[in-house]
């Protein structure tokens, strides 16, 4: 299901055209003051030299310090490296490690309605990895980046990957440690459809500044908690 539409304010427009206009006024005011006064009482229009300032420039900011230096680059670099002895996972997920808008929007029960709210929380790209370890484990990572030029995208906006997880039954949960917001989840019970093999599978959320990160595991067997946990923990300490 696709994020909740957002509304966007007006208020922060207003003040700002209000404090644009409060500007262009008072210097006006300053001009018109000026020209009433006497030629011996204008103030002298030389002004005094000022100094350049002299030494070298701040150095930026590592990516220690600013995870933006990290996330600006190439954020495929960023995902969990595929295991020693893990395998092609069989299906394809983007290309090149890459989802664009229409493809990430179809991966969500109503694309269209995904598309528009993903336009609007100004989607910026996806990189994703996947790979099948052993002879039914799969694993796919994702990273979603959003601008969040006109506003600010948390987890708290984009809740809706915790609420399905947490409607499931039988689901246990966990924090990840680090993370605020970020949890971790186990389907107890498979998903069963006629002619196929049951499915486990467990999930993790969690957001760092403009990237979201979404893990799912599936498997014949039950998955256990230390696996999905050790999945997003490690994940997260890459961004």
């Amino acid at each position: 299901m696709p994020r909740p539409p957002r509304r966007r304010g007006r208020t922060t427009l207003l003040i700002a055209v209000a404090a644009v206009l409060g500007v262009v006024a008072g210097t006006c005011t300053g001009f018109v003051v000026q020209a009433n006064r006497a030629p011996d009482k204008l103030p002298s229009l030389s002004q005094a030299t000022l100094t350049q300032a002299k030494g070298p420039a701040p150095e930026p900011l590592s990516a220690a310090q600013d995870h933006r230096v990290k996330t600006d680059g190439d954020l495929r670099k960023l995902l969990l490296k595929r295991p020693s002895g893990a395998r092609d996972a069989g299906y394809e997920v983007g290309v090149d490690g890459w989802m664009d808008l229409a493809e990430y929007a179809e991966t969500f029960d109503k694309p269209a309605g995904a598309f528009s709210d993903l336009v609007a929380s100004e989607f910026r790209r996806a990189a994703v990895a996947n790979w099948r370890e052993g002879s039914s484990l799969f694993v796919e990572i994702r990273l979603v980046q959003f601008r969040q030029e006109d506003e600010l995208v948390t987890a708290s906006d984009s809740d809706d990957a915790y609420y399905w997880a947490e409607k499931e039954s039988h689901t246990d949960s966990w924090p990840i440690p680090g993370t605020g917001d970020g949890m971790a989840y186990v389907h107890n019970s498979p998903d069963r459809e006629a002619g196929y093999t049951d499915v486990y599978n467990a999930e993790a959320h969690a957001w760092r500044g403009d990237v979201e990160m979404d893990i799912w595991v599936s498997s014949a067997k039950p998955v256990p908690k230390k696996k999905i946990m050790d999945l997003a923990e490690r994940q997260m300490e890459r961004l």
